[in-house]
């Protein structure tokens, strides 16, 4: 008989709920789940019910895996709970944002750098949701000829913000439609129904947001390449689940298009949807409830010989979040280290 792990899950929004799902898709080999929020209280996630536990330090004894779960930007959970797990015994794979830039902690992507997961002390981090997908795609091209400058624009689903920014979109598009004057915000600075918002997260440095940095620092950290540079601008829009890059990168030698798509064609993790002409790319249609990242509409730059255009789109909460933390712990499992 496998051997079964007991998993204890913190957190039960938008992620930890798709992390229930994807626990129970993938067969993951759980002795014992314990799940905690909060508050104390019965949730039903695809059907099935499930006891969250008000969450409590002693919950931790006997803990394999600890999987905080939060969305775009969480923190606190790890930072709270994660030295008592440690000291219980149990690997912890965070979600959250606490620690994905601490020089102690792995920041992992399993289809990008695997073998960084051997270097954790009892914390391993997982990127925030727009890193992931675009690393994914850029880290076999980096591989064939290394990447020198990336130029982000991201497409951000409201779902990144958790299940109040869902439900808010959902509440103001009819009545942006009925044509009510006066539209209720509280999730976003501004309207987001029929809208689109050029800000996530707060402004920092040199007028960047918080995200638009994640993207620079978490890049460079998880290609080990400190000379790499990003400039993002991520925006939000009225999409409720499934995020979107228009992504440039230039590199040290030019990589021919049809070179590009035959490296991404067989690349882990990622699905090739490149034939514009024919009205296939990828959209958050595709991606939505789906395992992979979408690559399409790779085309080089006129003007500078070592430069590409790409079209990145993933589930934010799925691969971006939920299911990249469970990879993490399947590849443990596979290699022997718990």
């Amino acid at each position: 008989m496998s051997k079964q792990y007991n998993v204890v899950l913190v957190g039960i929004g938008a992620v930890g709920s798709e992390m229930l799902k994807i626990l129970e898709q993938r067969s993951f080999p759980i002795g014992q789940l314990t799940i905690l929020a909060r508050s104390s209280r019965q949730e039903e996630i695809n059907g099935k019910p499930y006891r969250v536990t008000k969450a409590d330090p002693r919950e931790f004894a006997g803990a394999d895996f600890v999987f905080f779960a939060g969305t775009e930007g969480a923190k606190g959970a790890s930072a709270t709970y994660f030295p008592e797990a440690k000291k219980q015994g149990a690997v912890c794979i965070d979600n959250g944002a606490d620690f994905r830039l601490d020089p102690e902690v792995p920041l992992v992507v399993p289809e990008v750098n695997p073998e960084d997961i051997a270097l954790h002390q009892g914390l391993i981090a997982s990127p925030n949701c727009s890193t992931i997908q675009m690393v994914v795609a850029l880290a076999p091209l980096h591989r064939t000829s290394p990447i020198r400058r990336v130029i982000a624009s991201t497409y951000q689903a409201v779902s990144g913000s958790g299940r109040a920014a869902i439900e808010e979109l959902r509440e103001q598009s009819p009545r942006v439609l009925a044509g009510d004057s006066v539209i209720p915000c509280q999730a976003y600075p501004q309207r987001i129904a029929f809208n689109v918002l050029p800000q996530i997260g707060g402004f920092a440095e040199l007028d960047f947001t918080s995200e638009e940095w994640k993207m620079d620092r978490e890049t460079a950290k998880i290609l080990h390449s400190p000379e790499i540079r990003v400039s993002a601008t991520t925006i939000r829009v009225p999409v409720f689940n499934v995020h979107s890059e228009s992504v440039y990168i230039e590199t040290d030698r030019p990589i021919p298009v049809e070179e590009a798509r035959e490296i991404l064609k067989n690349a882990p993790g990622v699905v090739l949807i490149d034939e514009p002409e024919q009205g296939k790319y990828p959209t958050c249609l595709d991606a939505d409830g789906e395992d992979p990242v979408f690559v399409g509409r790779i085309r080089r730059d006129p003007h500078i010989a070592n430069g590409l255009h790409l079209w990145i789109v993933s589930d934010n909460i799925r691969k971006g979040a939920a299911l990249n933390v469970i990879q993490i712990a399947e590849r443990m499992i596979a290699d022997g280290m718990v």
